[in-house]
């Protein structure tokens, strides 16, 4: 399990003293990394408070806005991905993705990994 709470040293080097175990709360997951392909299946996590966040495994389409209206359209294929380098290879989709689009080149708005679908605005 990936723990978020606070490291073991100072920035000096030296220890911290425990004072408290680990929390539940501060375990982290790991990352879904959503890629292109059919819309088969969602992952729905139970996060702190009781809320749901909805995790997509893979994407098909994004949502484009065009003017004033919104537009359904597929997208082809992952053209840039300043998140990563090797993530525009691998075809994953995040925040900041250049995708390839009937429409031409958009850009994604939203984070698809945290909401389960993507919205973009076209570039131009």
């Amino acid at each position: 399990m990936l723990w978020q709470g606070r490291g073991l040293r100072k920035p000096t080097g030296g220890k911290y003293h425990k004072f408290r175990d680990k929390r539940k709360r501060e375990l982290g997951r790991i990352d879904v990394l959503p890629t292109i392909g059919e819309e088969e299946e969602r992952k729905v996590i139970r996060v702190m408070g009781g809320n749901r966040k909805v995790k997509a495994v893979k994407l098909k389409f994004v949502n484009v806005k065009v003017g004033k209206k919104v537009k359904r359209v597929e997208i082809k294929k992952v053209i840039d991905n300043p998140a990563n380098r090797h993530y525009k290879r691998m075809g994953i989709l995040t925040k900041g993705a250049v995708v390839e689009t009937e429409l031409g080149k958009v850009k994604i708005t939203n984070r698809p990994s945290q909401e389960g679908f993507a919205n973009g605005v076209l570039i131009k």
